[in-house]
């Protein structure tokens, strides 16, 4: 029995739930605080372009991992065989020789892509930015394994410093060299720190290459619909940057990333607290098993949606005034962005904590099918909100697709035993009433964006 087991059953899941989202958004609170202390420092710093170059490089990095992820991490949580050594090195392996792959997809493409934003840096930047791909691949399953058993003090911390680390080396750069290559290089640093962290400090035996084919098989297995699934959460969450950034210049495009970095701190929040924690939540008490578990459940996810919507109504209500505090006036426009970012973030927050259900049970498939909706729908009411209104109608649209995806999200968790209409009802009425309060808080601002941008 290893220490992780031994730990597990000394403690009860309630308290390690409490525990593991306490320390979970601390670490987001600090990750957030730092990137927001870096990011006002380094809008003084760089020039918008840079921000805007940063954002597309950014996606396509995101959109090389998101096509290829064969879902190491949440066959960890979820399986089994999740303790076993031979599990769990046979996902090491495939993980390294993904990220190898992966880099050497980026050099292939970076030309093509450079060619289509019309921005010749992207042909050399990209396979530079890229090789953090590759030393992700290296960093060790044990940061999975701690995870799946909600040990995350350690964890927690670990992210933090290696967090520190490569803010405080961007800064340093950006001061030095005033020029997008800061943030790559950066980016290559922090990724470094985190292996190196990883394989000092957390407990537990080194990964080594190996491959056992009953494991291969079940990662494969569970995997190919996770693979389908995280490209079509790329497009979920990175059709706007797509589509948007065709649309905008690099300077107007770097003031939507301002105001969409600040709007989206709730739903970050979120994401890390469901991607760190309702897997194994689930596992340990599957909502059709008993109605206990379920009212447990929607407990959680009360506390969980209240939060988050008490933080986007902060963002929706006061972002104008917040991009007018902390930015020069190169920025003002992305106030207005912020509110209009915050309100469309509320059909996703409703939803949020619904499809980790059937991960849990190890149904990738319909884990798939709803986040294949979600993409197409994004990607339809993106296209059709930037003909009509311009950015103003691309934002609206995301918060619509999310809507019009509402009944395969209910199919899916009324399949888990999970859906629970008393939290989406109470929730939808609450989100309407910090929208309309926002929109009528910042009508002027939101009028000028529309004249500024369409």
């Amino acid at each position: 029995m290893s220490n992780l087991d031994v730990t597990e059953k000394s403690s009860g899941l309630a308290a390690r739930v409490l525990r593991g989202a306490g320390l979970t958004v601390f670490g987001f609170g600090w990750s957030q605080g730092l990137r927001l202390a870096s990011n006002l420092i380094l809008t003084r710093l760089l020039f918008p372009e840079a921000f805007g170059l940063m954002a597309l490089i950014s996606v396509f990095l995101m959109g090389l991992n998101m096509f290829s992820d064969v879902g190491v991490a949440p066959a960890i949580l979820q399986s089994k065989r999740g303790d076993e050594r031979d599990f769990l090195d046979t996902a090491w392996t495939i993980q390294v020789i993904r990220g190898g792959l992966l880099w050497v997809v980026a050099c292939l493409l970076a030309w093509p892509v450079s060619l289509i934003y019309e921005v010749p840096e992207l042909a050399f930047m990209l396979p530079v930015a890229a090789f953090s791909l590759v030393i992700k691949g290296f960093c060790t399953t044990r940061y999975q394994e701690a995870n799946r058993h909600l040990l995350l003090g350690r964890i927690t911390l670990i992210d933090m410093v290696s967090q520190a680390i490569g803010v405080i080396s961007a800064l340093v750069l950006a001061y030095m060299f005033q020029s997008v290559w800061a943030l790559i290089l950066s980016g290559l640093i922090g990724g470094l720190a985190e292996f190196v962290i990883y394989e000092l400090f957390l407990p537990g035996e080194r990964n080594r290459f190996r491959w056992e084919r009953p494991a291969a098989q079940e990662l494969v297995n569970f995997g190919k619909w996770i693979f389908l699934a995280t490209v079509a959460g790329f497009v979920i969450s990175q059709a706007d940057k797509l589509l948007i950034g065709k649309y905008l210049p690099l300077d107007q495009f770097g003031v939507y990333n301002i105001g969409y970095f600040l709007a989206s701190f709730p739903l970050l929040m979120g994401g890390v607290l469901v991607n760190r924690m309702l897997i194994p939540v689930y596992r340990e008490w599957p909502p059709k098993a008993s109605h206990s578990n379920f009212l447990k459940l929607r407990k959680m996810r009360f506390l969980v949606s209240g939060t988050l919507l008490g933080l986007v109504m902060f963002f929706a209500v006061f972002g104008v005034t917040l991009v007018e505090l902390m930015y020069d006036p190169r920025y003002q426009s992305a106030g207005a962005i912020t509110v209009l970012i915050a309100c469309m973030q509320i059909p996703f927050i409703i939803a949020l904590t619904y499809d980790q259900a059937a991960l849990a049970a190890g149904d990738s498939k319909r884990f798939f099918v709803l986040a294949g909706t979600k993409a197409v729908l994004m990607v339809v009411f993106l296209m059709v909100g930037l003909k009509v209104a311009g950015l103003v109608g691309a934002i609206v649209g995301q918060g619509l697709s999310i809507i019009a995806a509402y009944p395969v999200v209910v199919w899916l968790s009324r399949h888990t035993g999970a859906w629970d209409v008393l939290h989406d009802a109470v929730l939808a009425l609450l989100g309407l009433a910090v929208i309309a309060l926002a929109l009528w808080m910042n009508a002027e601002e939101i009028s000028a964006l529309v004249t500024v941008v369409y």
